[in-house]
């Protein structure tokens, strides 16, 4: 393998370690915490239209706040958010000291997320990564999500770099199939493979 210009690491999954047997760890106590029905909730919120928040043609906070005046939640979809987002915050600290060494021996790093504008504000700014990469590239910003050939189409552009300079990392097999597919070099990460995934880098790069 050609050692890459750029590793795009995903987010959730990958560079956050939120994720146990496909279930967000977020939502595991907003009911003990909120008062709240989490059935209403993500039904409310994550319904067959999610893929409009995370392409952005709607905003996030707007269909929170709908769910917040149906419910009759008095701290307001601000107060939902931030404890959404927060108790989303969960980096994996091996998966960040790898990227921190190779970040060491000269490679650059950007994020490339399927997630919505103000999720990817709060991953940049709050979770300070933005100071770990050079760019999140996040699909509410961008307007086209994974696997969708042109996401990656557009980071390459943008980045001014050949597709075979790109090094995918992500825990989505159809994310990678894409990115390949367009002449990417890609790793999935599971937690079957992480360990492999993690050491190949650090042989390779380290």
């Amino acid at each position: 393998m050609a050692e890459p210009s750029i590793i795009a690491w995903d987010f959730d999954g990958v560079l956050n370690r939120n994720i146990r047997d496909g279930v967000f760890l977020w939502a595991e106590n907003f009911e003990r915490d909120l008062g709240q029905s989490l059935d209403v909730f993500t039904k409310h919120i994550f319904a067959d239209d999610f893929d409009r928040f995370i392409t952005g043609q709607e905003d996030l906070r707007d269909r929170v706040a709908s769910w917040a005046n149906l419910v009759g939640f008095d701290p307001g979809p601000d107060a939902l958010l931030e404890y959404w987002f927060s108790n989303d915050a969960l980096p994996d600290v091996e998966v960040l000291k790898v990227q921190a060494a190779l970040s060491a021996r000269g490679i650059k790093h950007v994020i490339a997320t399927n997630n919505e504008a103000r999720r990817a504000r709060y991953i940049e700014t709050v979770m300070g990564f933005a100071d770990r990469v050079g760019y999140v590239f996040a699909s509410g910003r961008m307007g086209v999500r994974k696997p969708d050939p042109a996401f990656y189409v557009r980071i390459t552009e943008t980045l001014d770099v050949a597709p075979e300079r790109m090094l995918l990392i992500d825990d989505y097999q159809a994310s990678v199939d894409a990115a390949r597919a367009i002449g990417w070099q890609a790793h999935f990460f599971s937690d079957d493979s992480r360990n492999d995934v993690l050491g190949q880098l650090r042989a390779e790069f380290l």
